[in-house]
């Protein structure tokens, strides 16, 4: 399957980024981790780069196989769950470095405050 590479860009009030989310073979899913709301942000970055979206709080992903995971944390463990495993992840709050994985949140994997507009695809 072709994939399309996305750029994403903090929102208004966000932390972080620009991050590249670039799938592959394997890593082809965005997994969107929010308590059952399906984000439209999580909806955009799988059509644009052709991966399935899948809701991680219902079905378990490996994490090799996650493009990037889309996240709702308030400044809690979320955050940084996915930094700490180098997996791109788009927070839908705006929050920056916080929590007790603060050290992994680097803005090379993680951005906040997005919104469906601050997705595009890039070259």
């Amino acid at each position: 399957m072709s994939y399309k590479k996305v750029k994403i860009n903090k929102g208004s009030g966000g932390w972080g980024g620009p991050i590249i989310v670039e799938p592959t073979n394997v890593r082809n899913k965005v997994v969107y981790i929010t308590g059952g709301a399906k984000p439209d942000v999580a909806v955009r970055i799988a059509e644009l780069t052709g991966c399935e979206l899948i809701d991680g709080f219902k079905y378990g992903v490996k994490d090799s196989e996650i493009a990037c995971a889309v996240i709702n944390c308030g400044g809690t463990l979320r955050c940084g769950i996915y930094p700490q495993k180098k997996i791109p992840t788009v927070n839908i709050m705006a929050t920056g470095k916080s929590g007790p994985l603060a050290m992994f949140i680097k803005e090379d994997i993680y951005v906040s405050s997005v919104k469906s507009e601050n997705v595009q695809v890039i070259d």
